[in-house]
C-alpha cells in the first residue's frame, strides 16, 4: 500500500490483545517482580549481622534511638526519666532446631519484599497502564513514587514509633514477678514484622482517598463531616497499636494518624479543585 494511502492512525493504535495475551503478559510481570523479590532476599539473607543484630533486634536493645529520644523529652518535659528505657524485660529464646534457621529465610524474604516494593508496584502499573486513557493516565502519573515513598515512611514510622513502645511494654509486662518473659523468637520476628508491614500499608490512605475521590466515593467535605469519628477510630488503633496504658504513648501514635487523615482530607480537595477547572 502507498504511504499517502495509509491511515493516519495506522501507526498509533494498538493491536487489541486477547485474554490469554493478557495472561501472558501478566505472567511476565509476576516473573519479573518474583526475581526482584528473590534478588533482594539473597541480598539480605547474606547480611545475616545487620538484617538481624543491627535492625530486627534493635528495638530490645536500651540504646535504641527511639528510646533515646523518648527519654530526652522525658527530661525535657517532666525533668525526670519516667518515660526513659532502663531494660528490656524479655530474653529471646529458640525452642525448635529448624527456627533459627527458618526465621532466617522468612526474614530474608520479608525484607526482599520491602526493598523490592517500588519495583513490584513499577510491575503493576506497566501491566495496566495500556488499559488506562490518556485522562487515566494523568490521574494515576507519580503513582510508582508516592505509593512506594508513603510504604517506606509507614515501614519508618512503625518500625521506630510502634514497634519499640510495643515490644518493651508487652515484652516487660508480668503478672507475677514469680514468671519471667522468655520470648519465643518465633513471635518476636512476627510480631516485629506485621507491626512494621502494617505501618506501612496503613500509610497509603492519602493514595487510597485519592483514587475513591477520583471516582466519586468519597471527598474531602464527607472526610471533614467526619472527622470527630475519624478521631475516635484513630484513638482506638492507637491504643490497640500502643498497649501502653499511658496517654504519652498513645498520643506518639495518635498524633501522626490524625495527621495521615488531614493529609487525606487535603488530597481529596486537591482532587476536586482540579475536577472543578476542568
Amino acid at each position: 500500500m502507498p504511504l499517502d494511502q495509509i491511515p493516519e492512525n495506522h501507526f498509533t493504535e494498538e493491536k487489541e490483545m486477547s485474554f490469554f495475551d493478557h495472561i501472558d503478559e501478566l505472567r511476565g510481570h509476576i516473573l519479573r517482580s518474583v526475581i526482584a523479590i528473590f534478588a533482594m532476599s539473597i541480598l539480605a539473607f547474606v547480611n545475616k549481622h545487620l538484617l538481624f543484630d543491627v535492625i530486627l533486634f534493635g528495638p530490645k536493645n536500651i540504646d535504641f534511638w527511639t528510646y533515646r529520644k523518648m527519654c530526652d523529652i522525658s527530661y525535657y518535659l517532666t525533668g525526670t526519666d519516667t518515660y526513659c528505657i532502663k531494660e528490656i524485660g524479655f530474653t529471646l529464646s529458640n525452642i525448635t532446631i529448624m527456627g533459627q534457621f527458618t526465621q532466617h529465610l522468612f526474614v530474608s524474604f520479608v525484607a526482599g519484599l520491602v526493598m523490592a516494593f517500588p519495583f513490584i508496584v513499577f510491575e503493576l502499573w506497566r501491566f495496566i497502564k495500556p488499559a488506562l486513557s490518556k485522562k487515566e493516565k494523568n490521574y494515576a502519573s507519580g503513582l510508582v513514587f508516592y505509593v512506594s515513598i508513603l510504604f517506606f515512611i509507614g515501614i519508618l514510622f512503625g518500625y521506630f514509633f510502634i514497634a519499640p513502645v510495643s515490644i518493651n511494654f508487652l515484652g516487660s509486662y508480668r503478672v507475677s514477678e514469680a514468671v519471667t518473659n522468655e520470648i519465643n523468637l518465633d513471635s518476636y520476628i512476627s510480631f516485629v514484622a506485621s507491626m512494621t508491614l502494617a505501618a506501612g500499608l496503613i500509610f497509603e490512605l492519602p493514595m487510597l482517598v485519592y483514587f475513591l475521590t477520583k471516582i466519586g466515593l468519597m471527598g474531602s467535605q464527607w472526610m471533614r463531616k467526619y472527622r470527630k469519628h475519624a478521631v475516635v477510630v484513630i484513638l482506638i488503633v492507637a491504643a490497640i497499636l500502643t498497649p501502653s496504658p499511658d496517654i504519652a504513648s498513645q498520643l506518639l501514635m495518635g498524633i501522626p494518624l490524625y495527621a495521615l487523615y488531614e493529609l487525606s482530607i487535603f488530597v481529596a480537595r486537591g482532587v476536586e479543585k482540579n475536577e472543578s477547572k476542568k
